[in-house]
């Protein structure tokens, strides 16, 4: 079945024009199959994953069919986070961008219950909530659903996997029975087909199968790293191909702390998202995320559902994945709206094995490639910048500036000035990057580069005599310079001095952040040592 164009389906000219607005000129396939469905006033379920435009599939049949000229509640969206009932809201402001007298709310957990009081008795037509926070509404009377005509049920497998059926049931039973009723579902248990059979009417069934899963225009890519080279693969990606914003998952929450202190410390806007943050933490979060005040995002599986940004540059799959569906949803969040992106996944020893596994279930080819050298990484940037350079020359309006070269034109050949220019602008890059260790013991880039990969022995000038332990050494260089107190080697002790193992790649943030460090009131001083162990 092609995709429909938008203007191919009977829609009002604001919602045309609003979809135009932002960029959607031909229909997803899920959007193909749903809408027209939706339009004819038919119950639906969709199977549909995050990132194919579900919400675009309910959310414009929902907004034509609803009357502006009542101002009581007519639709209702129920979702299962907070984070996606926000997401689903924006999208629908997005629709109605061109659209008077359709008053949009989103009620959930967490936001003083008495500010939605206000906002609903001023007239609402659609709501977008989570179950909990409509069940405390419905208890108070302060949201009525006699005059509802259409439920939908967004991401409905998740909502029954975080206890909400009993929510969902209750809520549907007091809305009139013809309602249409619609249900958008990434899987289809034994509980949600049971869910439809009860309480959805001849429903048509609309479904994007495994082939389309991922979607086409993201090329995806994996490297075989070793597990504490992993954070040098980011970083190094990261500086090779200059993303605008990117999503890196871990699988857990503590890995995503660790990995956001790690980029911090090397000098990324980054953050972290994941289920211990509070609502107020995550939202600022995602919003300095969204204006681009942070580049880089560092999440878990569960606290990324609901994000919906569409310029993502680059997914990076820090941790493989446990489920194949996890890394379609991770995926998922590149390439949008007919944009390009890439998936980089790291696969340590035997994940390869997993990872064909994921091949199989998307029916895609995710390329092996080697890491990039930090030559590579170097020249990279090199060609970007005289890209820009060319950019800027083709652009034009440079008279100004020719004025200023041609003062020193008669003096120095055109393409000295031009190399002292670019000497100037390199020059400062270096200047950093010197920068990065001023100790005078430090190690330089050629003695890493050699040794990338290797433990180092590093002599600190403190040892039994000033009652220093391993654990204070463990402590001061995981806090002070952001390394994994995992990837420390051993450590041996002695009377006045101690030695311990560092990952070659982990050297350059130690120096640096030791610097001027005391232990027990011991001033530390680190120097790579003479001889080994």
């Amino acid at each position: 079945m092609e995709n429909l164009k938008f203007e191919e389906m009977g829609l009002s000219s604001q919602i045309l024009k609003a979809v135009t607005d932002m960029g959607f000129e031909e229909a997803t396939p899920i959007q193909t199959q749903a809408i027209p469905f939706i339009l004819k006033g038919k119950d639906i379920i969709g199977q549909s994953q995050t990132g194919t435009g579900k919400t675009a599939s309910f959310g414009i049949p929902c907004l034509e069919m609803i009357d502006p000229d009542s101002r009581k509640l007519q639709a209702v969206i129920l979702c299962p986070t907070r984070e996606l009932a926000i997401q689903v809201s924006e999208e629908f402001r997005k629709l109605l961008k061109f659209t008077e007298n359709i008053r949009v709310l989103p009620i959930y957990g967490g936001q003083p219950i008495d500010r939605q009081i206000m906002s609903l008795k001023k007239g609402v037509q659609v709501i977008i909530g989570t179950p909990g926070r409509v069940m405390d509404h419905m208890k108070r009377r302060t949201l009525k659903m006699e005059t509802v005509k259409m439920v939908v049920l967004d991401e409905a497998d998740e909502m029954l996997d975080m206890g909400f059926r009993e929510d969902i049931e209750t809520i549907l039973k007091k809305i009139p029975d013809d309602r249409q009723t619609i249900m958008f579902s990434a899987t289809m248990p034994k509980e949600i087909l049971e869910l439809s059979n009860n309480y959805l009417k001849d429903p048509e069934f609309v479904k994007i199968s495994r082939k389309e899963l991922t979607v086409p225009l993201i090329e995806q890519i994996y490297f075989e790293v070793k597990e504490k080279m992993k954070l040098e693969a980011l970083t190094r990606l990261i500086d090779m191909h200059n993303p605008r914003l990117s999503l890196v998952f871990c699988n857990t929450k503590k890995r995503v702390d660790e990995i956001t202190l790690l980029l911090q410390g090397r000098g990324y806007f980054a953050e972290a998202i994941h289920g211990d943050l509070k609502q107020a933490q995550r939202d600022k979060v995602m919003s300095k995320f969204r204006n681009g005040t942070i580049e880089i995002l560092v999440a878990t599986d569960v606290a990324a559902r609901g994000i919906d940004v569409d310029d993502i540059d680059i997914v990076f799959n820090y941790d493989l994945p446990q489920d194949e569906e996890y890394y379609v949803h991770r995926i998922g969040r590149t390439g949008r709206a007919g944009r390009t992106g890439k998936a980089f996944t790291f696969c340590v020893g035997r994940e390869v094995n997993r990872l064909k596994d994921i091949m199989k279930y998307t029916n895609s080819t995710i390329t092996k490639q080697k890491l990039p050298s930090l030559s590579d990484v170097e020249q990279s940037k090199a060609d970007l910048f005289l890209k820009n350079v060319q950019d800027i020359i083709e652009e034009g309006k440079l008279t100004k500036y020719l004025k200023m070269i041609d003062s020193l034109a008669d003096e120095y050949y055109i393409a000295d000035i031009a190399a002292a220019l670019l000497k100037i602008v390199l020059g400062d890059a270096e200047k950093k990057e010197e920068a990065v260790v001023t100790d005078e013991y430090s190690p330089d880039d050629e003695f890493i580069e050699m040794n990338r990969g290797k433990f180092v022995t590093v002599h600190i000038n403190a040892g039994k005599k000033k009652g220093i332990r391993a654990k204070d050494i463990v402590g001061a260089f995981s806090g002070e310079s952001g390394i994994p107190g995992s990837m420390i080697g051993e450590i041996d002790i002695f009377d006045t001095y101690i030695l311990a193992d560092i990952p070659a790649e982990y050297l350059k943030d130690l120096f640096k952040g030791m610097k001027d460090k005391r232990i027990k009131g011991t001033k530390i001083k680190l120097k790579i040592a003479d001889e080994e162990k």
